[in-house]
């Protein structure tokens, strides 16, 4: 090897050793960054030694897409179950101590111990009392449910306004990318930023991404939707301002195409927009059915005459109820007046009837009313299939049922919860052990190369002195 050949290789050694330092400096520096993908500098062969050829990611498109997808998957669920907690809290308060069925329980054993003595005004009282918190509970969850769907209504323009963002956010680095390719400089930053914006995407709505020439990106959601290509596809929604029971929301529209909502407490929802439509549009109309269900039993099963229609202790601001679901009964249920002393009645109403006159004898010991009464909550009764309940079966039951369809599904909705963040951390583990920064690697690669470093220069050097000999020898 002649003393410029070795002079060459000496140079490109150092120059290769100090871009290699700089690389592994670059992953040493955002090893915390769950965003970045390191880097290697390859290097290839030529005389004089070698050289670098280019900086690599090393990233893994197909680890990367299940991520995105895990994520999707996980983003849903923990939105469904947020919603199902505020749902059961609203309706039913802390372990179901307030719930519509357990001021059922109460008025059951209210009216109860006014039966074993019916001259006792107090009991009367009571029983109303208890009535009234009955009512109180409905009214409650009905009036939480609308302010949930109302609040659901907002969050989704939110969350359209920050989807619509980050399509544009995107919009600018896809460009970067595909400029940078095209010009050949290195691209590894704007791909790393690419990458995050397409996790924060799937968050949203479940995606799909297509790499066409030039690193250019086509994202379409999974229904087939396409929400990006070479411009965003615009996300659109019409807020509601107030919902009233029976009322329907407006669908999110990618590209013109709505998004379908999620299904089952282990929800198909891919996302968090396909969860808030579920929440708006599925759980929380049935759960108001229940409620309105439940209205529509106690009015019946108190009522004086339900074939007159005649209300007995509850009535409504509504129409007297049928067979059939009312929306919105739930809160338009009533104490009657007749039969409530703090507006004028007379709690023994309970007894003797306000409009019917149910004991004719006018025997203050007339039992026969109120053990109607409590039978008439354990008789078996049709339901609307929309509370998404059974068909036929008693009132107590009922409401008893309806607790348990929202504990069952919040169980469930954990469980699926639980299953799918192992899932999300299982992928984000495997793509780091591919594509994250390992300190240690990178510290041994850097001592690697500070020995490489240095027998370069010791090369550096020793065809310097040659030179400098061979210079002294000529004079």
């Amino acid at each position: 090897m002649s003393l410029t050949s070795a002079l060459g290789t000496a140079q490109n050694a150092l120059m290769n050793t100090s871009r290699q330092t700089s690389v592994v400096a670059t992953n040493i520096s955002n090893a915390n960054d769950p965003n970045y993908t390191r880097r290697l500098a390859q290097t290839i062969s030529m005389a004089p030694g070698a050289r670098i050829l280019n900086v690599k990611r090393l990233a893994d498109e197909s680890l990367f897409r299940q991520n995105l997808s895990a994520l999707s998957a996980f983003s849903g669920q923990n939105f469904l179950m947020s919603g199902l907690d505020r749902i059961g809290l609203s309706v039913n308060g802390p372990d179901s101590m307030t719930s519509p069925a357990k001021m059922i329980g109460k008025l059951q054993e209210a009216m109860q111990l006014y039966s074993s003595n019916p001259s006792n005004r107090n009991l009367a009282e009571s029983a109303v009392e208890s009535a009234r918190a009955v009512v109180s509970s409905l009214n409650k969850g009905s009036r939480e449910i609308q302010t949930m769907r109302a609040d659901m209504d907002r969050q989704i323009s939110t969350a359209v306004d920050e989807l619509n963002t980050l399509l544009g956010q995107f919009e600018k680095v896809n460009a970067e990318v595909i400029n940078g390719t095209r010009m050949g400089r290195d691209i590894s930053d704007a791909l790393d930023q690419r990458e995050k914006l397409l996790k924060d995407i799937s968050e949203y709505v479940s995606i799909s991404t297509i790499v066409r020439g030039q690193n250019d990106i086509v994202i379409t959601t999974s229904d087939g939707a396409t929400l990006f290509e070479t411009i965003p596809r615009k996300v659109t929604f019409d807020s509601t301002i107030a919902y009233q029971a029976g009322m329907s929301g407006e669908p999110i529209r990618i590209d013109g195409v709505p998004i379908a909502a999620g299904k089952g407490a282990n929800t198909t929802a891919s996302g968090k927009l396909a969860a808030m439509i579920q929440l708006r549009e599925d759980v929380a109309v049935k759960q108001q059915a229940q409620l309105d269900e439940m209205a529509r039993g106690l009015i019946l099963a108190f009522a004086e005459d339900e074939a007159g229609g005649i209300p007995g202790l509850f009535t409504s601001t509504g129409p007297f109820p049928g067979t059939t679901l009312i929306d919105g009964l739930a809160g338009m249920i009533r104490i009657n007046p007749a039969y409530d002393s703090q507006q004028g009645g007379n709690p023994e109403a309970l007894r003797d009837g306000a409009t019917v006159n149910l004991n004719p004898s006018g025997a203050a010991s007339f039992s026969d009313t109120l053990l109607a009464y409590l039978d008439a909550l354990e008789s078996d009764m049709d339901f609307d299939p929309a509370a998404g309940l059974f068909a036929e079966g008693s009132l107590t039951n009922f409401s008893t049922e309806s607790v348990g369809w929202l504990e069952g599904n919040r169980k469930a909705a954990d469980f699926a919860m639980e299953n799918k963040g192992a899932t999300l951390m299982r992928t984000e583990q495997a793509l780091w052990n591919q594509t994250g920064v390992n300190i240690d690697q990178e510290m041994a690669m850097l001592l690697d190369l500070e020995h490489s470093y240095a027998a370069s220069a010791r090369m550096l050097q020793a065809v310097n002195d040659m030179l400098a000999t061979l210079l002294n020898s000529v004079r």
